[in-house]
């Protein structure tokens, strides 16, 4: 790379108020860092939390965590570790919300089987297996990304390094790596997709064949939160590596890469936390101060 380092544009390029902008964004940092804390603690200290669906969840705040944590406020000479991060933590989430439609769909489909089929040895590989597709991912994008020759502007059109953004300041060719990335990106978004798809078809199935109108709603509930999360952080990735680069626009991407980066980390765990009543219950113990002989 033969320019030893990158300017950020960010969000809000000439702000009328920065004083002010840096407040919000700094509470927003803290609201998406401390609910996910909150969640992870609630879940990993309840022990009526200890099932393989929280489980999931608890890694999916892990991952929210991570994410806020290096797309605010990071040095531009760590740009490499920061597009590796976020390739990895971007891969790993696409898997991990497939293995969660995989959970409810053996929660729901067979509830008998579920403590067999979901038990703790495989709740960690599936995990485990979600982090390590994450980071392949990443060790396959980044080196080659920063290899390629800056010699145009040293400006990124973004808030942090993400790859088709340094891609654009490269003078070189890179159409053959923009094939090869975007070939990629339709396996990773493929396989996911067909596993959230075919898991809730089959739940969709199964409820319209239940009896019981609360189990009905109780299962539409939890897929419900699953599915808000899916939708917002796949209908940004589609629009970010996949559609043509004529319909982008600096403002476009970076408007989009608000969504999975910094909303999504933040309306997580207000999703599985005010629809959820065992998490609202576990949370209400936690706050309460009283002793237990008062």
């Amino acid at each position: 790379m033969r320019k030893q380092y990158f300017i950020l544009v960010g969000l809000f390029r000439q702000s009328q108020h920065p004083a002010l902008l840096c407040v919000v964004i700094f509470m927003v940092f803290l609201m998406a860092l401390s609910g996910n804390a909150v969640l992870i603690i609630l879940i990993h200290s309840n022990t009526q939390l200890h099932t393989p669906m929280y489980f999931f969840i608890s890694q999916l705040s892990l991952m929210d965590m991570m994410y806020i944590s290096i797309t605010v406020t990071i040095s531009v000479p760590e740009c490499g570790i920061q597009m590796f991060l976020y390739v990895t933590l971007a891969g790993s989430e696409f898997f991990l919300l497939a293995a969660m439609a995989y959970d409810r769909y053996v929660a729901i489909c067979h509830p008998l089987r579920y403590p067999v089929l979901m038990n703790q040895r495989v709740c960690l590989l599936l995990a485990s297996g979600c982090w390590f597709l994450g980071s392949v991912d990443g060790f396959m994008f980044t080196p080659v990304t920063m290899t390629f020759p800056f010699c145009r502007s040293r400006e990124i059109q973004h808030f942090f390094c993400e790859v088709p953004a340094v891609m654009k300041l490269s003078c070189s060719d890179t159409s053959l790596y923009e094939v090869f990335m975007y070939l990629c990106c339709v396996l990773m978004l493929l396989i996911p997709v067909t596993v959230i798809s075919g898991s809730y078809y089959f739940i969709l199935l199964t409820i319209h064949r239940m009896n019981s109108a609360e189990g009905r709603k109780k299962a539409l509930a939890t897929c419900s939160s699953h599915m808000m999360v899916v939708i917002l952080f796949y209908g940004a990735a589609i629009y970010t590596y996949m559609l043509p680069r004529s319909s982008h626009t600096p403002e476009k991407d970076m408007m989009v890469s608000v969504f999975y980066t910094i909303l999504t980390p933040v309306l997580n765990p207000l999703i599985y936390s005010f629809r959820n009543k065992d998490v609202m219950e576990a949370l209400k113990k936690m706050l309460n101060t009283h002793p237990p002989y008062v």
